[in-house]
């Protein structure tokens, strides 16, 4: 028997990536409301209740509400909005991030997608946080840049549509500038740091794709410890996941540049330590697809792992 799979809000930027990675699995019976019932509410209801597992691709309270309507106790969730992603009760949808990570997934009835910003933020200091070479009260400073398919129906509009009123020739741009990211409470909570992180994003005129970069004066760290020790902590971290790569050592500091497109179209993350050579300081990057293990592929990681199958399937 197949698992029934229900898509809310399946024709949104995140909702159609999904899809698109689940259209082709025969071991998944996907269901999407035709367009003349998606805002019905009682429509949504009876499809909410009658899944096996629901993903929610909607706005923070609209994904609220969809929880709300959700009665049958049997139906698990994944949803990738911010709403929970640090609420009492869900499960934080990045399994290769702590030990134990797959194993609450598996079990959970409730599961959170991480952002993509967070996501690529994550992987390199989590590590480092918990390895105790960055203590949890140390200023953190991340940034970056994202193709402008992370803004969503909005920002693609924006960069796009060029008959539109809100179409920018921008070709690169600073946002979040008051520096409340929505991201930031999953940032700070899931690294385990004290404080948020500085943070400075910016979007550029390519469609999907993302280098995230965490900055770091070592000689300022307890112990100073080396570009070496470092890279220690984030490969043995991510040894045996499928999809996330550590580059070696040698290969970053062979690298004169890295791309921001560098894996678009993947569900694949790739994390760098570049260095000076007095070792003194280094630069972190995450380079990944904010579509893919940014969005839409760890969703369909996450739903994997819940159903039991190969986390890759479909991937």
């Amino acid at each position: 028997m197949t698992a029934k799979i229900f898509i809310d809000g399946a024709v949104g930027t995140t909702g159609l990536e999904i899809r698109e990675r689940l259209a082709a699995r025969s071991d998944l019976t996907v269901v999407a409301l035709p367009d003349a019932a998606r805002k019905d509410e009682a429509a949504r209801a009876r499809a909410l209740n009658d899944a096996d597992l629901v993903v929610l691709c909607l706005p923070d309270e609209a994904s609220r509400q969809a929880v709300s309507l959700i009665e049958n106790p049997r139906v698990r969730v994944i949803d990738a909005s911010t709403a929970f992603r640090v609420a009492e009760g869900w499960t934080y949808g990045f399994p290769e991030l702590e030990a134990d990570g797959y194993d609450r997934i598996a079990s959970s009835a409730r599961v959170a997608n991480p952002g993509c910003w967070a996501t690529g933020f994550l992987a390199l200091a989590r590590p480092l946080v918990r390895a105790g070479l960055i203590p949890a009260d140390f200023p953190v400073t991340v940034h970056g840049v994202s193709g402008y398919s992370g803004g969503g129906k909005s920002m693609i509009e924006e960069f796009e549509k060029k008959d539109s009123p809100v179409f920018v020739e921008t070709v690169h741009r600073g946002y979040a500038l008051g520096l409340g990211h929505k991201h930031l409470p999953e940032m700070q909570a899931r690294a385990g740091l004290n404080h948020p992180p500085l943070f400075a994003p910016t979007v550029a005129r390519f469609y999907r794709g993302m280098l995230v970069e965490l900055p770091l004066q070592t000689w300022a760290l307890p112990g100073g410890p080396s570009p070496r020790d470092i890279h220690a902590v984030i490969a043995n971290a991510y040894a045996g996941k499928p999809l996330v790569e550590v580059a070696g050592l040698d290969e970053a500091a062979s690298m004169k540049a890295v791309d921001a497109e560098l894996l678009a179209g993947s569900n694949r993350m790739k994390l760098f330590v570049f260095a000076n050579k007095a070792g003194d300081q280094v630069r972190l990057v995450a380079a990944l697809d904010n579509l893919g293990k940014g969005a839409g592929g760890a969703a369909v990681q996450n739903l994997n792992i819940m159903l039991g199958l190969p986390e890759t399937t479909g991937l």
